[in-house]
């Protein structure tokens, strides 16, 4: 037999058992009516009222869609579509009668109870069906790992349906804090207590795993999840949030780690879709550093919400040859231009952008290590401030559209190398804003998971087994996912005017020592216990505290709540481009020391961190600004 019958057999065998059942119910109730009138009339299995009954219901049935489901996964929209199918095909049988013989001759009664019977008997066989397949199930489930689900609410119904389906997972109790549902059941599964039980319920019920079904809960109550299961000391899993299985990062009905990001504070950004994708839409855009975290996750986002054509330049050619092999297999429609290339280098950033043709650019490439940059400052310049330079002019010789440039809040009240040349970067783009392109800046903190970033160092050493190193125990730095960060970035991109300067909110900081603490703790270990944590002080360019705003800077809300616009400091374009010319003299001869003077002379807030009275000092410097005071 082929494969495409033996595809349709099961649907086949489905549609003659509910023809069968409409048969059965249709004769049925002509002879129940009947059966105790003294004269009845002879009922004929067959005639042309049947076939014409059978017709319109068969019809019926298939226009509703009621083979579109499985009978192994029949629930109550199951049985709503079927009874919905009984009352139309009712009306549609009555319609066909009073064609056909002005339904003389079919009882009232039988049409009242036609629908009810009919819906009664496809249910009933599906249930039942159903209800086998989960006894199985439940057979096989003796020898299945025992689970705990925190939360009885929709995500925890849900979760108990795929655990069931799976058949290697045995739930055996709900935890849940409202006290309305204490000693209820929900599918035969009873809620057994509070989460703070948890314990003493997990030693009771002999449970191997818990599973945490509250993707709506926020940092701390979830800290707080986190730290009773620890308590428990047996493995706990949550369920992925909507907006990661939206966006890619889970599958639906994983069940994935409870991971950093998770608990430190991050609420769901919800950008303005429509706006991205109306700035966005059938666009052409370059994204330099394609291979870096933020370079590839912006092409993700430029794939996802409607560029058509995107431009990679990468100068590490095994980084482009990944973005672009992923890009390809998840985006197969998107035209990609990839550019193996120094973006510093103009005859590159010309070559890119004539290929291209980009309506926006995203300047991603940078050396963003603070205290690698530190002793290597030719580099620095070269790569963060004239490679900037270069791709922003590029931008204005050719009229691209909009310039984006992705800064850092390490450039606010410049400490170090890498604040200074960042800092240096935005005053260029300030510099060429008299262009008919828009030049946009966006600055943000600290990356999770990014290239460099302390959570993959601390990742290894607690694979290691530690110790985890840590400059100093009160050292904060703000931190944001790399999707938010980027999702952020279009939006601002998407509603940046000249010149403009938008700092995106971090969140609060967040100190370095309890991310350590909380990750270890994550690794099923005991920070101090298990893994140890080293302070090893401050590296060269390091201060305890960043800040997102300078005082100068006057900020005003924009129509994203999580998007701040500065006023940008007064630059003179002229002594701007009198600065670029000796940095790139100074690269040339690769003189260190005319370069750090320079460096200092064009950013007059640069001042070393070792030249400062103290790394606490923040006079010039005011935080992200709270919540109320956007209000006002």
């Amino acid at each position: 037999m082929t494969s495409p019958w033996r595809a349709r057999l099961p649907r086949i065998a489905i549609a003659t058992h509910d023809l069968a059942m409409v048969w059965l119910v249709w004769y049925g109730l002509h002879v129940m009516r009947y059966a105790v009138a003294p004269d009845a009339p002879e009922i004929h299995a067959w005639s042309i009222e049947t076939m014409l009954v059978l017709a319109v219901q068969g019809a019926v049935f298939w226009y509703v869609g009621l083979y579109r489901g499985l009978w192994r996964f029949a629930s109550v929209p199951d049985l709503w579509n079927i009874l919905k199918a009984s009352v139309i095909g009712l009306l549609g049988v009555a319609l066909g009668l009073f064609l056909y013989n002005r339904v003389d001759s079919v009882p009232r009664a039988v049409l009242v109870l036609y629908p009810v019977v009919l819906a009664a008997m496809l249910g009933a066989p599906r249930l039942i069906y159903r209800a086998w397949k989960d006894s199985q199930a439940e057979g096989r489930q003796k020898s299945s790992t025992r689970v705990l689900i925190l939360g009885a609410g929709q995500a925890g119904e849900a979760l108990l349906r795929d655990l069931r389906r799976f058949g290697t997972y045995q739930p055996v109790g709900f935890l849940d804090d409202a006290p309305r549902l204490r000693g209820s059941k929900m599918h035969g599964i009873p809620v057994l207590g509070r989460i703070e039980e948890l314990p003493d319920i997990a030693r009771e019920t002999a449970a191997k795993l818990v599973v945490i079904a509250i993707p709506s809960a926020d940092a701390t109550a979830l800290q707080r999840i986190v730290g009773i299961c620890e308590r428990s000391a047996i493995p706990f899993r949550m369920v992925p949030r909507l907006q990661d299985v939206l966006e890619g990062r889970s599958l639906p009905g994983e069940l994935k780690e409870v991971a950093i990001e998770d608990l430190l504070g991050r609420k769901p950004v919800l950008p303005d879709w429509k706006a991205i994708r109306a700035w966005l839409g059938g666009r052409s855009v370059m994204v330099t550093g394609a291979g870096g975290s933020i370079g590839a996750e912006l092409c993700r986002q430029c794939a996802r919400h409607g560029a058509r054509r995107i431009a990679l330049v990468e100068i590490d050619e095994l980084a482009l040859m990944t973005t672009e092999g992923a890009l390809r297999r998840d985006f197969p429609d998107i035209e990609l231009i990839p550019v193996l290339g120094d973006c510093g280098d103009p005859a590159v950033a010309r070559h890119a952008i004539a290929r291209a043709q980009p309506e926006a650019v995203f300047h991603a490439a940078a050396y963003k290590q603070v205290p690698v940059l530190e002793a290597q400052l030719r580099e620095a310049v070269r790569n963060n401030v004239l490679a900037t330079h270069t791709v922003a002019q590029a931008c204005r010789d050719a009229g691209v559209g909009t310039f984006v440039l992705i800064s850092t809040d390490k450039a606010v009240d410049p400490v170090n190398v890498l604040g200074a040349t960042k800092r240096m970067a935005e005053m260029i783009c300030q510099a060429l804003a008299d262009s008919p392109t828009r030049y946009v800046t966006v600055r943000f903190g600290n990356v999770l998971d990014s290239a460099g970033s302390v959570v993959p160092l601390f990742r290894e050493q607690i694979r290691a087994g530690g110790p985890v190193t840590v400059t100093d125990p009160e050292v904060t730095r703000f931190f944001m996912t790399i999707p938010e960060a980027c999702q952020l970035i279009l939006q601002a991109s998407a509603i940046g005017t000249h010149e403009a300067v938008y700092t995106l909110d971090m969140g609060e900081p967040v100190p370095i020592r309890l991310l350590a603490e909380q990750m270890i703790r994550l690794a099923g270990k005991q920070p101090g216990r298990d893994i140890a944590i080293v302070y090893t002080g401050l590296r060269p360019g390091e201060k305890l505290h960043e800040t997102l705003f300078h005082a100068d800077e006057r900020y005003r809300p924009t129509q994203h709540p999580k998007i701040l616009q500065a006023e940008p400091r007064k630059v003179s374009g002229t002594e701007v481009a009198v600065s670029v010319e000796r940095f790139r003299d100074a690269c040339s001869r690769y003189d260190l020391d005319s370069l750090a003077v320079l460096l200092r002379g064009s950013v007059p807030e640069f001042v070393p961190i070792g030249n400062r009275m103290s790394t606490h000092s923040t006079a010039t410097v005011v935080a992200f600004p709270a919540r109320q005071s956007r209000k006002i």
